[in-house]
């Protein structure tokens, strides 16, 4: 596994899934964490069960962000890495979807990243460079029939982490996402509540869609050494890129 020994970072949405994971194992591989959320009780606890650090934020909200990140960047002394994981992603036919919840989705999923990127940008400068990962999706590439507002949030994404690498490579500073497909809690709850014929037809389905073991990957032994690398120095002349985790799913051109 990749030592990050020394390596300061900062994760947002490590009060949960994906997130969550990377606050857990990221201090074990040597490195100094901050986790960000807007859930306290529970992103302080995990924090502190880790050896990392806990500071409550909205990452919609523009104060929250500039304050949490102050704060975050205080404590470790500097910045070398930002993990932008907070997202949400609900479900409803496109015709369905309310203005309320179309934006809630933009404000969290895509200005979330712009107001964690651009308040990190200063502090990774003034380190010399850095690296930024944001999430993407398959959804923001290929569409989410179903989630159509999770899909356009993703693809913002994906767009946006183009045209900082561009931007910021002169600075030294990487941009890149990934679009994970990896098993989480949230996805034990979808299953639970499948009826059997239902989770028959969908385990079927992951079989022929994920051609490298036929399901979401294991978060321990397919997702953290990909994001422990990206975080490393070893990936220094890679930028603007959306890398897939996802068994080959998505086979990213």
């Amino acid at each position: 596994m990749t030592d990050l020994t020394g390596k300061r970072i900062i994760i947002t949405g490590g009060a949960s899934g994906m997130g969550k994971s990377l606050v857990e194992a990221l201090p074990e591989l040597g490195a100094n964490v901050i986790s960000l959320d807007l859930n306290a009780e529970a992103g302080e606890a995990i924090a502190a069960a880790a050896g990392a650090k806990f500071v409550v934020c909205n990452v919609a909200e523009e104060v929250s962000v500039q304050q949490a990140m102050k704060t975050a960047v205080e404590t470790l002394g500097g910045l070398d890495v930002l993990i932008h994981a907070a997202g949400i992603a609900p479900g409803s036919k496109a015709e369905d979807i309310d203005f309320e919840t179309w934006n809630k989705v933009m404000s969290v999923n895509a200005t979330g990243t712009y107001l964690t990127n651009v308040t990190a940008f200063p502090y990774l400068k003034a380190n010399g460079g850095g690296a930024i990962l944001n999430f993407a999706s398959a959804a923001g590439v290929q569409g989410y029939i179903g989630k159509a507002h999770y899909a356009a949030s993703k693809g913002a994404v994906v767009a946006w982490v183009r045209s900082l690498a561009g931007e910021w490579g002169k600075h030294n500073i990487r941009v890149n996402a990934i679009a994970p497909a990896i098993w989480t809690p949230m996805y034990d709850k979808t299953r639970a509540s499948m009826s059997p014929e239902q989770l028959t037809q969908h385990d079927a389905m992951m079989k022929n869609a994920v051609p490298l073991g036929g399901k979401l990957g294991d978060v321990k032994a397919d997702f953290v050494p990909v994001m422990a690398f990206l975080c490393s120095d070893d990936s220094h002349f890679m930028t603007g890129q959306v890398f897939p985790v996802d068994g080959g799913t998505l086979m990213m051109r």
